[in-house]
């Protein structure tokens, strides 16, 4: 793949790259529409992701191409940008931008970017895009940004920029996150604890539905708003900064504060999933995989029936997961409305798995998922330190 990269490179820009970076995509364990509550997620980073070569130019412009992408854009060094339609180049771009509102002594590039994480599926290539940028303009202008500090501007470029309502846990998880194990990370100030990733004879299979979706013309925002909705009307009575501040005992209580049905649904899984993510934290660390798994499906349900950003094409993997043997757990990551699930599956049988959901998937929603077997991967970095963990069969 390097090779082949740089290869492209050499015909865009008629030289080589001086420097390569990645960054992973991530899925998310448990934990699901927390990150923006204030309360507990369970995110880790994943193989697939972001490659991006780069070079400088003295024409002190930024010309941004993708392998993937026919869209490219070619700009003058300026102290701003603005969003130009819904091209993938304005993530770059959100970077770029608001670097140079840091005052930031940044010059003209030459960048390649390819990626293999499926967009629309969830897994998080938009913070992927973010953070492989940051960390190579931090890195090739020795800017001085710690990594909390890229992973802040990443998380503005997504709310600023681009314009969704996001949380941290895409980019935190996409920075910090360490081969074989998750991240127990705490939304509201940032603290996380590391957790030991013992699967076997498990793994965790990443199904995507193949329903692309949009995320900033999804129902997320709207999402957000609810909850801030049923924040504000439980502030009524109780000294809450997020909604995640309230455990289910006390929210049983004061859930009246909240007139409409629907905005109360939405806080009840809020609270529930965040209380999840303990539970499940313990089951991980203890190795109590059966007990995880079973906080896997009822995160699913919980998603489905409460918060509603479930579908039909993520609850029909994780209906076939309840009938197969070899899966103890399913459910649907990331955003939701499309995208993909997960399901913790023995290793022995991820092949009679992934064919008998392709078949069921296929004869109830028309078309077929595409099924992959996951291993928990490293956060951003150098290409050089990212290649021993990752494999390449065209390498």
């Amino acid at each position: 793949m390097k090779k082949v990269l740089e290869s492209e490179f050499q015909k865009e820009y008629k030289k080589l790259p001086q420097k390569s970076f990645f960054a992973p995509g991530r899925l998310n364990m448990i934990g699901e529409h927390i990150d923006y509550n204030g309360g507990l997620v369970m995110p880790c980073a994943i193989t697939m992701g972001t490659y991006l070569l780069l070079a400088p130019n003295s024409d002190h412009l930024f010309r941004i191409n993708s392998a993937n992408f026919e869209e490219s854009v070619e700009i003058p060094l300026a102290s701003s940008y603005i969003k130009s339609g819904e091209s993938w180049y304005n993530y770059p771009l959100g970077v770029i931008h608001f670097m140079m509102q840091d005052k930031c002594n940044l010059d003209g590039l030459d960048l390649l970017y390819y990626g293999n994480i499926p967009i629309g599926s969830g897994l998080s290539s938009s913070a992927s895009i973010e953070l492989v940028t940051a960390f190579a303009l931090n890195d090739f202008f020795s800017l001085g940004y710690s990594l909390l500090e890229l992973v802040l501007l990443s998380q503005r470029v997504e709310n600023k920029f681009i314009g969704v309502s996001s949380g941290i846990m895409d980019q935190f998880a996409v920075a910090f996150g360490q081969k074989d194990k998750a991240l127990l990370l705490n939304c509201n100030n940032l603290e996380y604890a590391v957790i030991d990733s013992h699967l076997d004879p498990y793994l965790l299979a990443i199904i995507n539905t193949n329903k692309p979706r949009k995320l900033s013309a999804s129902k997320y925002n709207e999402r957000v708003g609810e909850c801030a909705l049923a924040l504000k009307a439980l502030q009524e009575e109780l000294d809450l900064t997020y909604l995640c501040d309230i455990d289910s005992v006390a929210f049983q209580q004061y859930q009246y504060l909240i007139t409409s049905e629907t905005v109360r649904r939405r806080a009840q899984h809020v609270i529930e999933e965040s209380e999840r993510v303990k539970k499940a934290a313990t089951a991980l660390a203890g190795r109590d995989l059966t007990g995880f798994g079973k906080l896997m499906y009822e995160s699913h349900d919980s998603l489905k029936m409460l918060y509603e950003v479930s579908g039909n094409e993520l609850d029909a993997i994780v209906d076939y997961a309840l009938t197969d043997k070899n899966v103890i757990g399913a459910r649907m990551t990331g955003a939701g409305f499309g995208g993909c699930a997960i399901a913790l599956v023995a290793k022995e049988g991820f092949q009679r798995f992934s064919a008998g959901l392709t078949v069921y998937y296929a004869a109830k929603i028309g078309y077929s998922p595409t099924i992959y077997s996951s291993e928990i991967g490293r956060g951003v970095c150098t290409w050089l330190s990212a290649l021993p963990e990752i494999d390449h069969p065209d390498d």
